[in-house]
């Protein structure tokens, strides 16, 4: 069991709404990123705790807690704040990893803080933890059609040619989440951000 004094602890929560009927939606690819990192550095994700599923281990020689809200994404501060109350985390250690409509498909980008924009999983986070600051990696699913409801867009599909962008995509914020445990957020941001992180056409 990890420590709850939190001091070295990273808490690596990513997004989405639990169920089958949303799995691999385009809401979904926080939840996506964290499977990939559990898979990838042999961690479990089996624990019913903070109103996720969560798994603990090493990632990076660094402590680390992955999580996967259960609350539903417009409720995931709920979760982020009963796990901050528990272990005393410095928000710096708390890294969301979102899905974005706004920046350019299957790119990511790592942002120390800011505002929610559009995302209501991360304005439930803003609102329940009572700051912006903390990182987020946003993973770009694309945009919705003119005339189309958003709602309906982010709980959508992604489409076969999609597919195959946007999971480099979450492999991309896999490895940034590394990148920000092994060395810092600074050199994640200058690898990661970088225009070279389109997709290949």
């Amino acid at each position: 069991m990890i420590s709850s004094r939190g001091d070295r602890l990273f808490a690596i929560i990513g997004l989405g709404n639990p169920g089958k009927a949303y799995a691999n939606t385009r809401h979904n690819v926080g939840f996506n990123a964290i499977d990939l990192l559990a898979s990838r550095n042999n961690i479990k994700i089996n624990k019913i705790k903070f109103k996720s599923v969560c798994g603990e281990g090493i990632i990076a020689g660094k402590k680390v807690l992955l999580m996967k809200p259960h609350t539903y994404m417009n409720n995931s501060g709920m979760a982020v704040l009963d796990l901050y109350n528990f272990y005393k985390l410095p928000t710096e250690n708390i890294i969301v990893v979102v899905d974005d409509i706004d920046i350019e498909f299957g790119t990511i980008r790592i942002k120390k803080k800011g505002s929610a924009g559009s995302h209501n999983g991360l304005k439930s986070i803003i609102y329940h933890l009572q700051t912006e600051n903390f990182p987020r990696i946003k993973i770009g699913i694309g945009n919705k059609k003119e005339g189309q409801d958003l709602a309906d867009f982010v709980l959508s599909q992604f489409t076969k040619d999609e597919r195959v962008d946007i999971d480099q995509a979450i492999e991309k914020a896999a490895l940034a989440v590394e990148t920000i445990l092994q060395y810092d957020i600074d050199k994640a941001m200058n690898e990661f951000n970088r225009r070279e992180n389109k997709p290949r056409n």
